[in-house]
Formats: C-alpha cells, sequence, structure tokens
C-alpha cells in the first residue's frame, strides 16, 4: 500500500516504498536508473553527487522529498524543505515558466534536459542545469507527484 503523501511530517528521506516509487517511475518514464547498480534509498539521500526532489500533487504542491545534495544546493534543512510549497523554489516572474513545465511533464510523463532558475533560501539566485523532470506514478497508474534530478547548477552572474 502505497503511504498517502499529502501527509505532513512524513519521513520519506530514506523509506524504502518511496524509493521504489521514484526510482520505478524514473526508470520507466526515462529508461535508464536513478541510482547506480546495487545502491537504493540510503545511497541516494545521503550520498548521491545529484540532486533530487519530489513534491506531492496538492493544488498548490509542497515538496515531499529533498535528498542532501537537495538540501546543499538550496540551502533548507530536511524540516524547512518538507513544509515549502514547490513553487518557492522559483521567484515570482519565473513562476509561470516552472508551471509550463509542470504541466508539460503532467501531459508527456517525463522532460529531459530542462534548464531554469532557482533561488534557494538564502536569496542565492541559480540555474538548474541539464534536469530530468518526472511523474511520480505506481505500477498501478496512480500519480503521487512529480520530482526532478540534475547534478549540474550554476549561479546566477550578477552584473
Amino acid at each position: 500500500m502505497i503511504a498517502n503523501y499529502h501527509d505532513a511530517g512524513l519521513d520519506l528521506s530514506c523509506d524504502l516504498e518511496f524509493y521504489a516509487l521514484m526510482a520505478e517511475s524514473f526508470e520507466r518514464s526515462v529508461g535508464r536508473r536513478l541510482a547506480p547498480e546495487g545502491q537504493g534509498a540510503e545511497w541516494l539521500y545521503h550520498t548521491s553527487p545529484a540532486v533530487v526532489l519530489a513534491h506531492n500533487t496538492e493544488v498548490d504542491p509542497r515538496f515531499i522529498y529533498a535528498n542532501r545534495a537537495a538540501q546543499a544546493c538550496f540551502e533548507y534543512s530536511w524540516d524547512e524543505f518538507i513544509t515549502l510549497p514547490s513553487r518557492l523554489s522559483a521567484e515570482a516572474p519565473d513562476r509561470a515558466e516552472r508551471e509550463r513545465l509542470l504541466n508539460a511533464v503532467a501531459a508527456n510523463g517525463f522532460i529531459a534536459d530542462y534548464r531554469g532558475l532557482r533561488i534557494a533560501k538564502s536569496g542565492r539566485r541559480f540555474y538548474i542545469e541539464k534536469a530530468i523532470v518526472w511523474n511520480l506514478v505506481d505500477r498501478n497508474g496512480r500519480r503521487h507527484g512529480q520530482a526532478a534530478t540534475f547534478d549540474s547548477w550554476q549561479d546566477e552572474q550578477v552584473s
């Protein structure tokens, strides 16, 4: 039984069932593995050099997963991340572009090579590069949210 990922405070950091949902939906959509062979939930959360984030399906989606690389990149702790509406990862002018991205992912299953401007807790602005964004869909076809992964980002150059 898949957990209710709308529950605030649910610790999915190393949850095996949630990891399986992310990894299996990624592999079905993208055609490759989310983690190296033999690695799993603990590796993805603690060790992966790639940022991995996920939000739920609420009307105003809230982050439900952010690995250590995501926490370092966006400068939020786990507890801060999992209460944050995902729209706040982009500044207001960039939210319409972000919404178009999420709608395209919802319609197509995933998008690869996405580039977008994001904002960290400190206000630091950075571009995510070559991001893959996919739908979190279980084996029964039920959608639980969306996730993203990227391993390249660059701080915005201020003139």
